[in-house]
């Protein structure tokens, strides 16, 4: 069949066959999607067994509940900040801290509290590092946003994250800070890993057949917001990690790494309230005023919430 006969034939199935109200918007983007997957079986030579083999492994993604993992890893999530980019460019918006994907494995309701918060429950505390994360919340002129929402949260020394990770206790290595009248948030956590994709999952059996690696960088994710302003999406990477640039779920951007520095002296120490040498990480975020004339940056997306 040539495209015309394809959209005529989508038509016939899906549009013409309505007997009762219709969602305009889903119609529109089945149809098309439709319209796109028969031209491809057509350009493709898609066989049968191939379709078939193609729904059961979304099946299987789907209850090992990988589908949010495939999407990072395919690019999509990619994508749709690229695109999220060119809307703010179009609206006149710049500055800002650079967004970036958010990932699968943010859980609402963690832990609040103003100015500093310790993230983790000390199981890990002889295995790695403690790590001083901290940063100063402004707007793109500089001035500090009192009471600004820091949501924080990274994978343990295993790369695991708690609540998907029941081994964990509750909201280890998850806070939300509330920055104080400085705008000044402190974190005190443990040193995040890179870590890969489950090796016999869904996600990585079909980076496999693309021959591609499934790891990511050490990194820390945020959800950054305060009233007047556009909410941030974003993550840091940590300099050094031999995935910083071959994230394989292509999250680094530039402005999003962060180098962890040694303290070792008795003052720096002190000053932490800690007894050994720390990795400290200075990130500071800087929100952009809301605008009527941009996309929304709140995502309705299905979350965990405890």
């Amino acid at each position: 069949m040539n495209r015309q006969e394809i959209d005529q034939l989508v038509k016939q199935m899906n549009v013409d066959t309505a007997t009762g109200p219709v969602d305009a918007r889903v119609q529109q983007i089945v149809v098309r999607l439709l319209g796109d997957l028969f031209q491809a079986i057509e350009d493709l030579d898609i066989s049968q067994t191939e379709l078939w083999k193609g729904l059961e492994y979304f099946t299987d993604a789907g209850q090992a509940n990988e589908l949010g993992l495939l999407a990072a890893g395919l690019g999509l999530e990619h994508y749709l900040d690229l695109r999220a980019d060119e809307a703010d460019a179009k609206a006149g918006i710049t500055g800002g801290t650079p967004r970036t994907i958010e990932g699968p494995l943010y859980v609402a309701g963690a832990p609040e509290s103003i100015g500093f918060a310790r993230m983790d429950d000390g199981t890990e505390s002889d295995k790695v590092d403690t790590l001083f994360i901290e940063g100063t919340v402004t707007d793109t002129e500089g001035n500090v946003i009192e009471g600004a929402k820091v949501e924080v949260w990274h994978a343990n020394s295993l790369g695991n994250y708690s609540f998907f990770d029941k081994s964990q206790s509750d909201f280890n290595l998850r806070r939300t800070i509330l920055a104080d009248n400085a705008g000044h948030y402190v974190a005190q956590t443990t040193m995040p890993v890179g870590y890969g994709c489950p090796p016999e999952g869904t996600t990585q059996a079909v980076l496999n057949k693309l021959g591609r690696h499934g790891n990511r960088p050490s990194h820390v994710h945020y959800f950054v917001s305060a009233p007047g302003y556009r909410k941030l999406t974003t993550q840091f990477n940590i300099e050094g990690d031999q995935y910083l640039w071959d994230d394989f779920a292509f999250a680094t951007r530039e402005g999003l790494v962060a180098t962890a520095t040694d303290v070792n002296d008795a003052e720096g120490m002190a000053k932490r309230n800690v007894d050994k040498p720390f990795k400290h990480i200075t990130f500071n975020v800087e929100l952009v005023k809301e605008s009527a004339q941009a996309p929304t940056t709140e995502i309705d997306r299905r979350r965990v919430s405890a």
